[in-house]
């Protein structure tokens, strides 16, 4: 499949350690490991860790044409702290590069971006706070009608409110978020408290959704597409949570796109999440074949996000 992902780009800075991260660039490069052909629309500064981005971009076999090079902003931080069970916590740095991505002026950018049509588009919340980054999605999404519209939700504090998270679940065709958002969400469109499957039937019903899931953690998900299943998540040691529920989005789009059933979807995009869930960084090396090999056991250590 054709996959754009639109967003940030970043250095999640844990301790004296540098990973690159921003959840959109984690799910262009778990979606291209599973095989797709993907489109990486988003900006870094002109410095040193802008090219430290555009080279890492290079080895993970993902195109920098559509990364700007931002003279005025600086490449994207957030500082990282884990939690004793390996869990994250964040504090954004803005403004940012990314804030002003490449397409919010260029026609003929926008042009060949979609030619041939997207099969997917990517988004998240964090980069749409920015009226550059909103309006560029917002081109995109029209340009490419036929699309399916993947809306990760991924809140992060202070970059977040109402009126946003409704205007981008206006245009999603799938909507995934993690159990801690329910509530977040649950204020934002007015639906009232309930099941985890009623809330996901709220939303498909509000939104015209085609596909809601909820990750839950050590539980693993819940999802709700022609079927609601109850998937239950896979045991590993953790190294860091960073990046696993960016690997289990792009698992979900894998087994979306392909017609899978949903008990198959969500246990592949379980699966996916615990084993980045146990390799350090957003974005590490990982195949099919382990994913596959991964055996449940009770009690469950995987907490994504």
């Amino acid at each position: 499949m054709k996959i754009i992902s639109l967003g940030e780009v970043l250095w999640d800075i844990v301790g004296d350690q540098e990973h690159l991260g921003g959840a959109p660039l984690n799910f262009a490069v778990n979606a291209r490991r599973l095989g797709h052909e993907v489109f990486f629309v988003s900006a870094v500064g002109d410095d040193e860790r802008g090219n430290r981005i555009l080279s890492r971009m290079s080895e993970l076999g993902l195109s920098s044409r559509y990364v700007r090079r931002a003279a005025n902003l600086p490449t994207g931080t957030v500082s990282v702290t884990l939690d004793r069970a390996g869990q994250p916590s964040y504090v954004i740095h803005r403004p940012a590069a990314y804030d002003v991505p490449a397409l919010d002026e260029d026609q003929a950018g926008l042009e060949s971006l979609l030619s041939p049509p997207p099969d997917w588009i990517y988004y998240g919340t964090l980069q749409n706070l920015s009226p550059a980054s909103y309006d560029a999605l917002l081109n995109v999404l029209a340009a490419a009608p036929a699309a399916r519209r993947f809306y990760d939700v991924n809140l992060r504090r202070d970059s977040h409110h109402p009126a946003l998270l409704r205007d981008l679940l206006r245009h999603a065709s799938v909507l995934k978020l993690n159990d801690g958002e329910v509530g977040d969400l649950r204020g934002a469109l007015g639906i009232r408290a309930g099941s985890l499957e009623q809330f996901c039937r709220d939303c498909a019903a509000a939104f015209h959704l085609e596909t809601v899931c909820v990750t839950r953690g050590a539980e693993g998900c819940v999802l709700l597409s022609k079927d609601y299943v109850e998937s239950p998540g896979y045991r590993v040691p953790v190294a860091d949570a960073i990046g696993a529920g960016d690997a289990f989005s792009a698992a979900l789009v894998h087994g979306i796109g392909a017609a899978w059933p949903a008990e198959k979807i969500a246990d592949f995009a379980n699966r996916v999440g615990a084993l980045v869930a146990g390799r350090p960084g957003g974005t590490p090396e990982w195949s099919i074949q382990e994913a596959l090999a991964l055996e449940r056991s009770a009690p469950h250590k995987y907490n994504h996000c």
